[in-house]
């Protein structure tokens, strides 16, 4: 099966001068649930910006399901930004039409999707992220919690074939964070996870991705990783106090 997500040597140098990514590797598997790691200033955020075109001009290749990244075809621009559905941190930066339904309908209509095709996808978002009977709020009276979710659920609704999830557990509550948890285990797409929190890491993805200066240097199962306290140290990734990524140990 053609994998999800496939770069090959990625490379990428800001106009500053200041290289960014340094020949990133990186396969992710249909269904997959893959959470990329590392400090501040690692990377990820300009790895995830390639994944859909917003970044390009370095060396390299990114293939969305077999379908190269190729920034000056518009056309299969178009659909790889179909293909890969970015939910940002703030989601205030995804939520601005007068209501819920409105915001979540808003990708498709672009793409041209209208009637009942439209509705069935409002319909199938909001239910997949639980908030159905909140369709008619105006988004920014709903709670952070609850904007996150929409958020999710304007991408979507455009079908997306990889859900890239910045930072999805920060600010939320202990509720609204394993309410958005059991949300994302519930999703049938490959998901990949940018995070800080690595008992969230651990607690939806079986693999994980540690980047470091712009330059995969630890791919394997969540829990090993974390469990290496020197690799951990090395890259300025730290644990909660007290937790333990092998409780049976």
């Amino acid at each position: 099966m053609t994998p999800a997500l496939t770069i090959s040597g990625l490379r990428y140098a800001y106009p500053d001068g200041r290289e960014a990514l340094h020949g990133v590797d990186l396969r992710i598997a249909q269904g997959e649930r893959v959470a990329l790691l590392g400090p501040n200033g690692a990377g990820k955020t300009t790895l995830v910006l390639h994944l859909n075109g917003i970044l390009h001009g370095g060396s390299g290749s990114v293939e969305i399901s077999g379908l190269p990244v190729t920034p000056g075809d518009r056309k299969a621009i178009t659909e790889i930004r179909r293909r890969v559905g970015v939910v940002f941190q703030d989601p205030d930066d995804q939520l601005f039409m007068p209501s819920v339904a409105e915001d979540v309908a808003f990708g498709p209509q672009n793409l041209g999707v209208r009637g009942t095709e439209l509705t069935n996808r409002v319909d199938e978002a909001l239910a997949a992220v639980g908030m159905s009977e909140h369709r008619d709020h105006v988004p920014h009276h709903l709670s952070f919690g609850q904007r996150r979710r929409v958020a999710v659920a304007t991408v979507l609704a455009m079908r997306p074939e990889i859900l890239v999830l910045d930072e999805p557990s920060s600010n939320l509550d202990p509720a609204s964070r394993r309410e958005l948890a059991e949300i994302i285990v519930s999703l049938p797409v490959t998901t990949l996870m940018v995070t800080h929190d690595l008992p969230y890491a651990l607690e939806l993805c079986s693999r994980s991705v540690i980047l470091d200066a712009g330059r995969i240097v630890a791919d394997g199962a969540t829990a090993d990783l974390l469990g290496d306290r020197d690799l951990m140290r090395r890259h300025r990734l730290e644990l909660p106090f007290g937790f333990n990524p092998h409780p049976r140990v």
